[in-house]
């Protein structure tokens, strides 16, 4: 559970992106963020449940959203 005040968006939100990152690890090019959710930096996703999210371009899809 994020203990961040405001808490991190949940790995199913789609502003999942927007929760910080914990853990980086740039020779491999991923990063873990505090919701559980691992982004690579071709901006694919691996969701905690296993889910992949394909490589996306340009804007941040909540971005889009509001």
């Amino acid at each position: 559970m994020c203990q961040h005040q405001s808490p991190c968006p949940p790995a199913d939100a789609i502003d999942r992106e927007a929760a910080r990152t914990v853990a980086t690890f740039q020779e491999q090019g991923w990063s873990l963020l505090c919701n559980g959710v691992i982004v690579f930096e071709d901006t694919g996703e691996l969701l905690p449940d296993g889910t992949t999210i394909e490589p996306h371009r340009g804007p941040a899809r909540h971005a889009l959203a509001a």
